[in-house]
């Protein structure tokens, strides 16, 4: 799946964003992947304090890569293709974890409510002063997002990582599209993408009543 340790560049994550939807707003899961495998790089690049969860997203993109890869690849072109093949052919536990622990339903639901959190992060990285706290905007990016999902002990060991984060410009200068300022600049271009895939993608899976997937 390409090499997850490369340098992250905001720039790639915008165009795989970007090229996500097509004229019917689809959500196209190549690009979508694509989109992932950038934000991983992102996670990476910060060190092992985002392993725990980096380590989780490697192993969701790869089960979609092989869906993507299988004599069934023509149901996963889109993320609305496949919850119409899924959820048609009752390949989706709806209930419990059974039969399909892998299913691309379940999968893409684990990587839709991170890509919220990483939005909420981002847009708070984005609209903050230059000395905001990236614990502080990374917990409440956390608790607004993942952390409803998490047991209690998951969720302590995160609130103890988040404390050792970079500051907020080194955050910025990961992003390895130039100062600070310019990344700031290209994260108000990227996030609305990211925002509008995030929101077509939730209205889905309300739709197919799929957003609560053990």
């Amino acid at each position: 799946m390409g090499d997850l340790e490369s340098d992250f560049n905001l720039k790639v994550v915008l165009v795989s964003f970007k090229q996500c939807l097509n004229e019917k707003e689809e959500v196209l899961l190549d690009h979508y992947l694509a989109g992932w495998r950038g934000l991983v790089r992102f996670l990476n690049s910060l060190g092992a304090i985002f392993s725990f969860i980096s380590k989780d997203l490697v192993t969701k993109v790869r089960i979609l890569e092989c869906l993507r890869s299988s004599p069934q690849r023509e149901h996963y072109l889109s993320l609305q293709s496949m919850v119409a093949y899924e959820v048609g052919h009752q390949l989706v536990d709806l209930q419990r974890r059974s039969r399909h622990p892998d299913s691309g339903c379940r999968t893409v639901l684990r990587l839709h409510r991170a890509l919220r959190w990483l939005q909420l992060f981002l847009e708070g990285l984005r609209t903050s002063p230059e000395d905001a706290s990236t614990a502080a905007l990374c917990t409440d990016s956390y608790n607004a997002s993942l952390a409803a999902y998490h047991p209690w002990v998951i969720r302590r060991a995160v609130s103890m990582a988040f404390c050792t984060l970079p500051t907020r410009k080194a955050f910025l200068e990961a992003m390895n599209v130039g100062s600070p300022e310019q990344a700031v600049e290209m994260l108000g271009e990227a996030l609305p993408f990211i925002e509008h895939v995030y929101s077509i993608s939730q209205k889905l899976y309300a739709e197919h009543a799929l957003l609560d997937l053990p």
